[in-house]
């Protein structure tokens, strides 16, 4: 009986070391993603110069828009880089038309833009880029720099100026400040907070710390001949993770230009923001097994940008470990409060780095409506990793 009692009682002391070592290691790994946001965001409260020194040289940009289906869109966004302040014979706007309309096609010649025409079965953005480029090189035109845009972006009159200024004084590499125009709905809304969240850490946080920022696929400026190379490279769709792999493997900084805006239109409905999320978690974790490879020497040679990239792309999306914080958080207030305070304080540090990362001109009462909505975006992130295979195509 004795026995009996002592394997008992061993079996359910075994059982409670793995209970608490389950729980110790899973608060491990939200940690240090919580901490790496928060981080980052903290950097990201220190102001940054609003501008490089004006430049005693104008480069020739070639300003590259890929418009897919874009009629409704493209000719804004071409009108509003005709009215740059930076002289006309210095840029030329190159337009891949992909499945447009004659009409739409003729009012951008009339608008003094080049129009590749393409219709690809399995269209996609890097396709329709190195199109470009390739028509380029077989016009023998010759540029500084290429701009890439999507075909639903407008910018401000001093936005090739200030690029212009960033790359006399050295950059080779720079990210433009992508905000929304559309925040309407409450998916949209949510859409432009978070690209400011991405705004404030993976770019401005970032480069406070001497990190290089993130791309984001519009609103990049590159030198020619590094993009000329960088697309001829790109395979899928996700261009930005793919240049930032390939740039940061290089050395080569990635600056933000935090006061050079892009306006860009955000998703619409929950299935877009499904769809676009489940391209961007195939692409964040396809990068990340091809890139892995590369880490021991990345250490070895202490690139700390292509360490940090590649732990960056380990994260859950920020919906995920938010949602999953929640849960045990609440799993744990049930069957051991004790164990449950520092999940509820973990979750309340992830509320603070994102209170700081989200600027006040986003938070009012239809901000405070859409976060009703987190719920469901959770689940649908959660359905979207059972879905990734040929996303990224």
């Amino acid at each position: 009986m004795d026995q009996f009692i002592y394997f008992g009682t061993n079996w359910a002391n075994n059982s409670e070391q793995i209970y608490l070592l389950g729980d110790a290691i899973l608060f491990l790994i939200f940690l240090l993603g919580v901490l790496y946001i928060t981080i980052f965001a903290v950097s990201s409260l220190k102001k940054r110069k609003a501008t490089y020194p004006t430049a005693k040289k104008k480069y020739r940009f070639a300003i590259l828009i890929s418009a897919y289906k874009a009629d409704d869109t493209i000719i804004n966004t071409v009108c509003s880089f005709l009215m740059q302040n930076y002289p006309r014979d210095k840029y030329d706007i190159i337009v891949t038309s992909d499945q447009m309309s004659e009409e739409t096609n003729s009012n951008l010649i009339e608008k003094s833009a080049y129009v590749i025409k393409v219709n690809e079965s399995n269209s996609s953005k890097t396709k329709a880029l190195q199109t470009a480029v390739n028509y380029i090189k077989q016009n023998e035109l010759m540029y500084d720099i290429v701009v890439v845009l999507d075909a639903n972006n407008l910018v401000d009159i001093d936005f090739l100026e200030k690029i212009n200024d960033a790359f006399y004084s050295g950059c080779s590499v720079v990210q433009t400040h992508r905000i929304a125009q559309n925040k309407d709905t409450s998916i949209e809304l949510l859409d432009a907070v978070s690209e400011e969240i991405n705004n404030s850490i993976f770019r401005k946080g970032h480069t406070q710390l001497g990190f290089s920022a993130a791309l984001t696929g519009s609103g990049m400026a590159i030198e020619y001949d590094l993009f000329e190379d960088l697309i001829s490279q790109a395979k899928y769709s996700d261009l930005d993770k793919q240049f930032e792999k390939s740039l940061l493997k290089q050395n080569i900084y990635i600056e933000y230009l935090e006061y050079v805006y892009v306006y860009d239109e955000k998703v619409k409905g929950k299935i877009g923001f499904y769809n676009q999320r489940r391209r961007w978690l195939a692409s964040q974790f396809s990068n990340l097994f091809s890139g892995i490879s590369h880490l021991l020497p990345a250490i070895l040679k202490g690139n700390w940008d292509y360490c940090d990239k590649l732990f960056q792309w380990m994260m859950p999306p920020r919906i995920i470990l938010f949602g999953f914080i929640f849960l045990f958080a609440c799993i744990f207030t049930y069957a051991n409060w004790i164990l449950s305070i520092k999940w509820w304080g973990l979750l309340l540090l992830l509320c603070i780095a994102f209170s700081i990362a989200v600027p006040d001109y986003l938070v009012d009462k239809k901000f405070r409506k859409a976060l009703l909505i987190l719920p469901i975006l959770f689940i649908l992130m959660l359905f979207n990793f059972s879905r990734l295979k040929g996303s990224k195509k």
